[in-house]
């Protein structure tokens, strides 16, 4: 599959139905990692639906770094463990044992590590859709990574967002040049299970909020 086909107008019911059981299949995966490698047409089939995320005036600010290296991934793994530290110390009481009983990253359990980034410097010094929202080259990055996140869950691959670490830090490891930050770095592997439910929501961490406490009309708070 190295390239999509040419979009139908009507989307027959059982692909919705395949969609909507990616999308609500999708987990943030911790502890369930297999050591079984990803084969390359798999991969391919994910880079690919990463690369076709809508983005800013076309600029596609995304690259994707592979991650195998077991030293490479020890030093990752260690820059997480001080961030984690650091992490920790921000609770207090229980919440703070709660947290440290909890499994946050499989940098060294997943066969493979994937660091999206970010370069915003590409399309030049003015981007369409960019000259008022700075920022929406990053926003951009976010959607090639949900892409990519929905179409390893649709291959029966597992993806974790890893998000605690200091980005100066991860750019200097991964040797990022200047205006190239990372946005997302991805533990990814097949894997023993699906959770049924968020992990941190199993933990009893936090639950999902109920949708029509999200939606307000015309203006922020209006609910009528």
């Amino acid at each position: 599959m190295s390239e999509p086909n040419t979009p139908q107008l009507d989307i027959d019911e059982l692909a919705r139905e395949h969609f909507y059981q990616v999308l609500y299949g999708r987990r943030d995966v911790r502890g369930q990692f297999l050591p079984n490698s990803i084969p390359d047409d798999v991969l391919t089939n994910i880079l690919h639906a990463a690369h076709h995320a809508p983005s800013v005036g076309l600029s596609q600010p995304w690259n994707f770094i592979l991650i195998r290296d077991e030293a490479k991934r020890q030093q990752v793994f260690n820059a997480f463990q001080k961030a984690n530290d650091e992490a920790a110390e921000m609770f207090s009481g229980e919440r703070q044992v709660q947290y440290q009983a909890l499994k946050l990253q499989g940098i060294l359990d997943s066969p493979l590590n994937v660091c999206i980034t970010c370069d915003r410097k590409r399309g030049g010094p003015v981007v369409l859709g960019k000259t008022h929202q700075a920022e929406m080259d990053l926003y951009s990055t976010v959607c090639a990574v949900q892409n990519f996140w929905l179409a390893a869950r649709a291959e029966n691959v597992g993806v974790g967002w890893v998000s605690i670490i200091d980005r100066d830090v991860l750019a200097k490891l991964l040797e990022l040049p200047e205006g190239v930050v990372p946005v997302a770095y991805l533990c990814v592997g097949y894997v023993s299970e699906f959770l049924k439910k968020p992990e941190l929501e199993l933990a009893q961490w936090e639950k999902r909020s109920q949708l029509e406490d999200m939606i307000f009309t015309d203006s922020w708070g209006n609910k009528t």
